[in-house]
């Protein structure tokens, strides 16, 4: 490639560990162009190199949240998936199922969030078929934070919270026995769910056993909670969980409550909206909700504080 002062030749900086990609590129001269001194826009003769730079920075943004209560783990997240100023897709799936008892939020860019939760995937099926029995939520956290802790100060952006159920405290001298186990949806649902043979373990009382809640980030760390809220909606989100939670809800004060956070937070976060999804993890398995659309559910929210203003109003007149 020639550079801009000579048509002579020069040899390309490459790069080994990219299999020989060029580190910088060149542009030829024109014959006819104006000398470089010359030319009427400011230009660094030092760099050499053209730099491309994206038309708007690729910001990302979501609501995810989950908390334990006594009914299990609530898992629940917006549908938005943003690019900068841009929608990139309204109907994206930011929970996923990784086993029976376990399902992961996730949050960052969206094609690393997806590659690692395949990996994680993977392994926990690999453990289970060479253990016989489940990978426990805290292992499953500190495998997934060991294999992200290379990935420090990269590019890498992840960020996962891990919502499941253990039934058991890992002992290995517990009795196995198969069954079939069905994970269920709630009556609401419409989303067809299928049917795995796992591998149960028949062991007393642990108190690993239980509902867990672990945030394990691209850097390597690894939290475990009772509440937890990534994203660029989080501080929303916390504001309406701080206020409504407590260890005694019921199910549907639960749901209702998850419902609310995300949906505050979409109505002021610009980077979250559309949809809303809940998933339930019990001791049976994880149930879920039929997807929501946030709009109606302003509507609707809009209709219920003008209900209030008028029966006020009407009070006091």
């Amino acid at each position: 490639m020639s550079d801009y002062y000579n048509f002579g030749w020069r040899k390309l900086n490459k790069s080994a560990r990219n299999s020989g990609v060029p580190l910088n590129f060149f542009l030829p001269p024109l014959l006819n162009s104006v000398p470089f001194n010359h030319r009427p826009f400011p230009f660094s003769p030092t760099n050499h190199s053209v730099t491309v730079t994206r038309p708007f920075p690729l910001s990302h943004g979501t609501t995810t949240l989950g908390f334990i209560f006594q009914g299990g783990v609530i898992a629940a997240a917006d549908t938005r998936a943003s690019a900068g100023g841009l929608v990139a897709c309204p109907a994206v799936h930011k929970i996923t199922p990784l086993h029976s008892h376990l399902v992961v939020t996730s949050s960052g860019s969206g094609a690393d969030c997806m590659l690692w939760e395949r990996i994680l995937t993977r392994e926990i099926r690999l453990y289970q078929l060479r253990h016989r029995r489940r990978l426990s939520i805290r292992g499953a956290a500190k495998l997934l934070s060991f294999m992200l802790h290379p990935f420090k100060g990269t590019d890498v952006c992840v960020a996962l919270t891990l919502c499941g159920w253990d039934e058991e405290g890992g002992n290995t001298g517990c009795a196995k026995r198969p069954e079939h186990s069905t994970v269920m949806t709630d009556d609401s649902s419409s989303a067809a769910i299928s049917s795995q043979d796992v591998t149960a373990v028949a062991c007393p009382a642990s108190p690993n056993s239980g509902p867990k809640l672990i945030y394990v980030c691209s850097d390597g760390a690894r939290l475990q909670g009772d509440v937890i809220s990534v994203g660029s909606g989080s501080p929303y989100a916390y504001g309406v969980l701080d206020r409504g939670l407590s260890w005694d809800l019921s199910k549907d004060e639960a749901i209702t409550l998850a419902r609310e956070a995300v949906f505050r937070a979409t109505h002021r976060d610009a980077y979250s909206g559309n949809n809303v999804d809940v998933f339930h993890v019990t001791a049976q398995g994880w149930k879920q909700r039929q997807r929501e659309d946030l709009k109606e559910e302003y509507y609707r929210d809009m209709e219920r504080r003008e209900k209030i203003m008028y029966e006020r109003k009407k009070l006091t007149q």
